[in-house]
């Protein structure tokens, strides 16, 4: 049955790449395309049947809910890091951040930064308490000692509201993507990750996304890592002659490493900072990652070896990006028109695309946009599974059924929420295709570091928070953040056309945090029955499991 099942999409697969080819043949010559890329088809095509032979090895070891979640806790800690680092890089990452030091210079590298000190964050303070509390999701967590059915459905509100806005802005971008580096029409693009995600989760469960996300890392470090080498051997490995040559060649002059337009506005820069910070603490996909490895130790070490890999690919992408302002920005081949006054052809976003052209020609383009497309297709998977999750373990097994459903029905919910979060990933990408979706990955982050982050941090260390401050705290940051957003420039201007935001900041989560905080705080302060007493009891056994794991090998064996 599974065999069949999996070569009946993996021929629908194959039927939409070539019925794609057909489409985009005829409309090459447009004005907003890239010319089709045939290096870039077949590389895509040949990561696509790889990882397609993935999941059906995966397939005939996911046997059970645990398997199907966490990979049968079964995972190196060696290999989840580079799955968590192939879950969190995504094609923003090479194209965006890259975009941005080849405009902004530091204030691009400042923008990486933010990106970056979550980490740390997360390996000290969080890791080895999330392996031994959780079994599946964060929401484990959160409710391990509080009501179940209360603080799992909020839990999994927050989780599914971080994965729809997250995979909107994957979807549209996989769309716009496409569209320039392959010549493919951008609902067929949209359409064929969806597909792909939907087959990697349903069929393959966290194994299969686990591998597709470590082959995508390894993929991306290498492919990135080989393009700023070829760039920078050109400036003599030498920082200080690719700086030299930058502020030369920039539009911007020496202002191009001094801080600029980024940090001009205060509270714009640090609430842009601490969402990006303690929102990568809270995004519901790269939280699941540690439910797969067998103990703490190897949680701490995922989150080391995902340090350091994100970390180097941070850096790789400042050189790309400051190589390209010389490589790049100084060749009349990459501008529209042949004028170096003009745009960049293709639009902002391809300076990384531009610089692999340029050091390494057609099959080094080729080679990075099949790299990018499987960046889009590994981080849509890690949602999806997230989704699943929320929906079957969260909302219908422990909500719905209150923990009588057998791992058959729950794994069975999971691949048909995968299925409806793949169609509503496709519906909403193409829907979305016009407006301006930046603002959504700022929502993303906002409610995750509102919603998600403040609730799990209490749940782990303060004794005092009860079922009613988990939710107070939950709603407010939900509902704060997402008002900020929406009331925002980014929304109420932008997208719906009026003429002057309601409020004057974009970014949420220096205001939505601490509402957050201060909602868990006061509902619990405030919160004086018998249950509250006994959660707050409960907290010593809570604290013994975090700090030893004594208990945690049997609840991920389940």
């Amino acid at each position: 049955m599974i065999t069949r099942r999996f070569l009946q999409f993996a021929a629908a697969v194959l039927a939409l790449g070539w019925i794609g080819l057909a489409v985009a043949a005829p409309d090459v010559g447009q004005a907003q395309k890239q010319a089709l890329n045939i290096h870039a088809i077949v590389m895509f095509f040949i990561f696509v049947m790889m990882t397609l032979g993935i999941t059906y090895w995966a397939a005939q070891r996911t046997k059970t809910a645990s398997d199907y979640y966490s990979a049968g806790g079964g995972i190196t800690g060696t290999q989840n890091g580079l799955a968590i680092a192939g879950d969190y890089m995504s094609a923003a990452t090479l194209l965006g951040l890259t975009s941005m030091t080849y405009f902004q210079g530091f204030d691009g590298y400042i923008y990486c930064i933010c990106f970056y000190v979550g980490w740390p964050f997360i390996m000290f303070i969080m890791a080895e308490r999330l392996r031994n509390l959780g079994k599946f999701t964060f929401a484990d967590i959160t409710s391990y000692r509080l009501d179940q059915r209360s603080v799992r459905t909020v839990a999994a509100i927050g989780s599914l509201t971080v994965v729809v806005f997250y995979l909107i802005a994957q979807m549209v971008g996989a769309g716009q993507l496409i569209k320039l580096l392959f010549g493919l029409e951008y609902w067929i693009a949209v359409v064929i990750v969806g597909v792909l995600m939907v087959i990697y989760v349903t069929f393959g469960g966290m194994i299969a996304t686990t591998w597709v996300q470590i082959i995508k890392a390894c993929l991306l470090l290498g492919g990135g890592t080989l393009v700023m080498l070829l760039a920078f051997s050109q400036f003599g490995f030498s920082l200080e002659t690719l700086a030299t040559k930058a502020v030369e060649n920039s539009k911007k002059g020496i202002a191009l490493m001094a801080p600029g337009s980024f940090l001009s506005d205060p509270v714009t820069a640090v609430s842009l900072s601490l969402g990006l910070m303690f929102g990568t603490a809270g995004l519901p996909h790269i939280l699941m990652r540690f439910f797969t490895v067998p103990n703490a130790k190897e949680a701490r070490k995922s989150v080391f070896i995902a340090t350091l890999c994100v970390g180097f690919f941070f850096t790789v992408v400042a050189i790309m990006g400051l190589s390209a302002i010389t490589i790049v920005g100084t060749n009349p081949e990459y501008f529209e028109g042949g004028d170096l006054a003009g745009k960049l052809r293709g639009g902002g976003n391809m300076p990384a695309m531009h610089l692999a052209h340029a050091v390494g020609g057609n099959l080094m383009l080729g080679f990075l946009s099949a790299v990018a497309f499987a960046t889009i297709l590994a981080v849509v998977s890690g949602l999806a599974l997230a989704g699943a999750s929320a929906i079957s373990h969260d909302l219908y097994a422990n909500v719905i059924r209150r923990g009588q459903a057998t791992e058959t029905e729950e794994v069975r919910v999971s691949k048909r929420s995968s299925l409806f979060l793949g169609v509503l990933a496709v519906l909403l990408g193409i829907a979305f295709e016009k407006q301006n979706v930046a603002f959504m990955v700022g929502l993303a982050f906002g409610v995750a570091a509102s919603c998600n982050f403040p609730v799990l941090i209490l749940s782990m260390y303060w004794k005092g928070l009860t079922t009613r401050g988990a939710i107070w705290g939950s709603i407010a940051g939900l509902v704060s953040a997402v008002l900020i957003v929406v009331l925002s420039k980014a929304v109420w201007v932008t997208v719906l056309g009026n003429k002057a935001p309601l409020f004057p900041y974009e970014q949420p989560a220096i205001f939505s945090m601490p509402i957050a905080f201060f909602f868990a705080w006061l509902g619990s302060t405030l919160d004086n029955s018998a249950r509250a007493a006994a959660e707050k009891e409960a907290f010593e056994d809570q604290y013994v499991r975090a700090q030893t794991g004594f208990g945690a090998a049997g609840a991920a064996s389940h």
